[in-house]
């Protein structure tokens, strides 16, 4: 049954933080044609514009949290990870697992969480920074959609934050798998996918 008393809410209820999620050197300096993980269409254009996101919290005072996943070189943490269509990724000494800091701005007094698995919730010091900021919504940019995104987003939204995904700055590892994640998504939080323009207009008028 449909849920008639559900409630419409704001983009941003109480305070915002930016979560940037696994926008890593890998996305703009590895062009080859078969990937350790695959990407959709207009991937990399994606992950550009989330620079916008970035500049319009940094203006709005927002906190901007930048998420990487990394892994040990002994891959003694993938767990059950190469089970599925990924290779191996993200490893510590690589060069392309680093943060994209050209792009997307990071800056040394930045936020910077690294995760082992999939949510950036799990296993991580996220839900202490989060508290500690007092933050009530995440909205969510990066990759993949249909993983890392839609994980942290289910968790956030069992931890009863107000979560959000910029559409426009997130891509999946394929086009169909993006958009199944961004109904699943919408499908738990009423309003939950919103465009960058809604973003960055919201942005505008908050007030810490």
């Amino acid at each position: 049954m449909a849920n008639l008393a559900k409630q419409t809410r704001a983009l941003i209820e109480g305070k915002p933080a930016l979560i940037v999620i696994d926008i890593q050197a890998s996305t703009f300096i590895d062009d080859s044609v078969v990937r350790s993980i695959d990407n959709m269409p207009g991937h990399k254009e994606r992950m550009l514009l989330a620079r916008d996101a970035i500049d319009g919290a940094r203006a709005a005072d927002i906190p901007v949290i930048f998420i990487q996943e990394v892994h040990h070189p002994s891959m003694v943490d993938f767990g059950r990870e190469l089970d599925g269509d990924e290779d191996v990724h993200c490893l510590e000494d690589n060069p392309k697992t680093a943060l994209a800091v050209t792009e997307m701005g990071v800056r040394a007094d930045d936020y910077h969480v690294r995760k082992r698995r999939y949510s950036a919730f799990f296993g991580t010091d996220l839900e202490i920074l989060l508290k500690g900021l007092g933050v009530d919504t995440l909205i969510m940019v990066g990759g993949l959609t249909d993983v890392c995104v839609h994980y942290t987003f289910v968790d956030g939204h069992q931890s009863d934050y107000f979560c959000r995904v910029i559409e426009d700055c997130v891509g999946g590892s394929g086009i169909d798998a993006h958009h199944a994640s961004l109904r699943a998504m919408e499908y738990l939080q009423t309003g939950a996918i919103r465009s960058l323009g809604d973003t960055l207009a919201a942005m505008e008028t908050y007030t810490s």
